[in-house]
């Protein structure tokens, strides 16, 4: 039978594909750069390091934030998202070691989906407009917490007393000891601000309140691939390396 798709924001699921895609290509080029390599510039250049790349994971978990407002069960969705991350890190630590994925992106999403209710009933007391712009405001200023200050960088910025970096059990929250490695990282803070502002930004789509053209399908594709988010992180991995190593088994001299 065909699923009904009727009560679905459909801007939703398109941005949510815009973002994973923009992720997948991210992905690649760090195979090519660090597995393979590739002396590819514009992967280690600041505008791709400091700005696309937070820019696009933020987008990400930005719009899951919104998205909890549709979902039967978060705290279902998140315990599975973040068993699929508990998942990877055994895969990593076993296979390939040199990746591992210590506390990455659906670690973090899955504790932030476990959390939306209780989220959603600090966002209740605020309107929605204030409590995104309070989540933008406080990511920004925590932005630089696993680096050990806090504060509105380049404004000004407070050093971190360095006992909180000491030991090796708080690197979920942002606090990432001596030695810490996680090749996809995304602790408690700063990014689960950014999720507060998405699910901020749901009462308003929840609501009805944004335009009409917000509620519409734009582009199928995108679409589809932002209902599978899940298993395209899963796969896109192995698929981008099998790719990759194909490529140059095929053509050595590439």
């Amino acid at each position: 039978m065909k699923k009904d798709l009727s009560s679905r924001v459909h801007l939703i699921d398109e941005v949510r594909g815009f973002a994973i895609i923009c992720m997948v290509f991210y992905h690649a080029m760090y195979d090519l750069v660090v597995i393979f390599g590739v002396d590819f510039p514009v992967f280690t250049s600041p505008v791709m390091q400091d700005i696309l790349q937070p820019l696009f994971a933020g987008l990400f978990i930005f719009i899951s934030g919104t998205a909890g407002h549709y979902s039967r069960s978060n705290l279902k969705r998140g315990a599975i998202c973040f068993a699929l991350g508990m998942a990877l890190t055994l895969v990593t630590a076993v296979f390939m070691p040199a990746e591992l994925i210590a506390f990455g992106i659906l670690h973090f999403l899955g504790i932030a989906m476990m959390l939306f209710p209780l989220l959603k009933r600090i966002a209740v007391h605020m309107p929605p407009a204030l409590g995104v712009a309070a989540g933008l405001l406080f990511f920004w200023f925590f932005s630089n917490i696993p680096q050990g200050s806090v504060g509105l960088a380049p404004f000004f910025t407070i050093s971190l007393p360095r006992a909180l970096y000491g030991t090796p059990y708080l690197f979920a929250l942002g606090f990432p000891g001596t030695g810490f490695f996680s090749s996809d990282y995304f602790p408690i803070l700063p990014w689960m601000f950014a999720f507060f502002a998405g699910v901020c930004f749901g009462r308003l789509v929840r609501d009805g309140r944004c335009p009409k053209w917000f509620y519409r399908m734009h582009c199928r594709p995108l679409a589809f691939v932002g209902r599978h988010t899940i298993v395209v992180y899963l796969l896109h991995q192995p698929v981008c390396y099998g790719l990759i190593l194909l490529i140059f088994t095929l053509l050595p001299n590439l």
